[in-house]
């Protein structure tokens, strides 16, 4: 399999030929937006890639120059060889799968171009529908915790229709203990519009919030009571398929008709799933890290930034079992913490 991929206004595309026998027998095209180094996502999509029971392992991969090889390795196991060619025929295969995900992206950005006039009008048509003044500037909140553990919540911003990740922010929950989504929505309102407000920062036209009525009281109650803000709030609604269903808005909440096929559904259906994407991915990385951290704990001599350094360099904590000290002690820890970290690991195993 070779893999080649091109990254732009925050998008991955990722390429894959299937090679066997000699020949090109089939392409896979993925695109999604990615939200940390592209290196970081490209492994995480790897990692992913042959979970899917279509992917069957090769016996041999090729990737990029700018990969780290031995993530790779560590990620597709023992019984897959993990090649970055420099030159000849394989080379030029992986600058094809390459220029193929630049061609890609770039297809997908001129119709994302030539859908503008469409969102723009949807933007309007949605205001009007609300009663309220074009939403020029959506801001959208959800919540993200998996069996109560490390709770986060997330804000996507979306302006003339189209998502601004400059603006995207991410919240770690501080006051509330266990799964409480309404606790944790109450905080994360609280934040941002006390900064809004403080700092003097433009504020949205339109709060979109995860949920339903609940959710949508509890922005309101901050909004209104704590801040003295008046911003229109709205709750957009799942069904059991998990599927977005309703526009709810108005004092009292009532739904908004709106079509289906309609242009401002499809908008609010991209602000719901962009939402949610960002959250889960978040959550995500603080579970991780925080498994990670565990891992490493009760080893005098290993503060935050040495084991940011570990998880960092060797991205899992196989790859760090299989360290020697020296590796370690590379990476400027003292060689009596990594011969403790490694016979703590050891043991645990």
């Amino acid at each position: 399999d070779i893999f080649g991929y091109y990254v732009d206004k925050g998008w991955m595309c990722v390429q894959v030929f299937f090679v066997r026998q000699g020949k090109l027998i089939q392409r896979d095209v993925n695109m999604f937006p990615y939200y940390n180094e592209a290196e970081e996502d490209f492994l995480t999509y790897m990692g992913q890639f042959y979970l899917d029971s279509r992917h069957l392992k090769p016996r041999e991969i090729f990737i990029p120059g700018d990969i780290d090889q031995e993530s790779v390795e560590v990620l597709v196991g023992d019984e897959v060889k993990v090649f970055k060619p420099q030159r000849g025929e394989k080379k030029q295969l992986i600058n094809l799968a390459t220029k193929n995900a630049r061609v890609s992206l770039t297809q997908k950005f001129d119709l994302l171009e030539k859908d503008l006039a469409k969102t723009q009008g949807a933007i309007e048509n949605l205001g009007k529908l609300m009663g309220i003044p074009t939403p020029v500037r959506i801001e959208s909140f959800d919540n993200s915790n998996i069996m109560g553990t490390s709770p986060v919540s997330a804000m996507v911003v979306f302006e003339n229709g189209k998502p601004n990740k400059k603006e995207y922010r991410k919240y770690k929950i501080k006051t509330v203990e266990g799964p409480d989504d309404y606790a944790s929505m109450r905080e994360v309102i609280r934040r941002r519009y006390s900064r809004v407000k403080r700092d003097g920062l433009t504020p949205p036209d339109l709060i979109i919030m995860d949920g339903g009525q609940g959710q949508v009281n509890v922005a309101k109650d901050v909004l209104r009571n704590e801040l003295n803000l008046s911003i229109p709030v709205a709750g957009l609604q799942k069904n059991d398929k998990h599927q977005t269903n309703e526009l709810l808005f108005g004092d009292p909440l009532r739904v908004i008709d709106l079509p289906r096929q309609s242009e401002e559904f499809f908008l609010l259906h991209r602000i719901q799933d962009e939402v949610h994407r960002f959250a889960i991915t978040f959550h995500r990385q603080v579970r991780s890290k925080n498994s990670f951290s565990s891992k490493l704990d009760g080893v005098e001599g290993l503060g935050p930034k040495r084991k940011q350094k570990l998880l960092k360099h060797f991205k899992s904590m196989t790859a760090i079992q299989k360290a020697t000290v020296e590796d370690i002690h590379s990476l400027g820890i003292p060689e009596k913490v990594a011969e403790a970290l490694l016979d703590k690991l050891n043991d645990n195993n």
